[in-house]
């Protein structure tokens, strides 16, 4: 059973996650608009990915005896000078989804709550990669600086583009 404080931090995870799908969302939209198609399916992609973590966050909640709570939502930004300036948001915005991880776990070893706190690894994990992911393209955005014929190739290449990121397990 949840104690009301996990429930609480929980749902406004829950709150975060969409609020992250929706940030994505409308990367995509902006980036579909610009003709930026690689860009703006990786986008939608990644829109898809932060509504599977809300999902995930949902079932835990309502499975340990706690009531998810569907919330309003904060709107995104729909506009942005430049890509470069947009992935430099997704990267605050990946670090600030971060740090609410790490409160949640905090809260969970606080009330020596095992299971919510072994939950929340997976989350953990998961924003090592988005952070890496994101610092991959900045760095990548900045070898191309304002070359247009660098942007076309980056545009084309992000739908490929994996990090492999220090807290997965290698691979034999």
């Amino acid at each position: 059973m949840l104690s009301k404080s996990i429930e609480a931090a929980l749902n406004q995870q829950i709150r975060i996650e969409a609020e992250s799908s929706q940030t994505y969302l409308s990367m995509a939209v902006w980036a579909e608009v610009k003709g930026l198609e690689g860009i703006s399916s990786f986008m939608y992609d990644q829109s898809d990915e932060e509504r599977m973590h809300m999902l995930k966050l949902i079932k835990f909640v309502n499975e340990r005896g706690g009531h998810a709570h569907i919330s309003e939502l904060n709107a995104p930004n729909v506009s942005f000078k430049s890509f470069k300036f947009m992935f430099e948001k997704l990267l605050e915005h990946e670090i600030f989804v971060s740090e609410s991880i790490n409160e949640l776990v905090h809260i969970s070893l606080q009330e020596k709550d095992y299971a919510t706190h072994n939950f929340l690894q997976w989350y953990v994990a998961e924003q090592i990669e988005e952070e890496a992911m994101a610092r991959t393209i900045l760095d990548k955005i900045k070898m191309i600086g304002d070359d247009k014929g660098g942007l076309y190739l980056f545009d084309r290449d992000i739908q490929q583009l994996t990090v492999n990121s220090a807290a997965e397990t290698p691979s034999a």
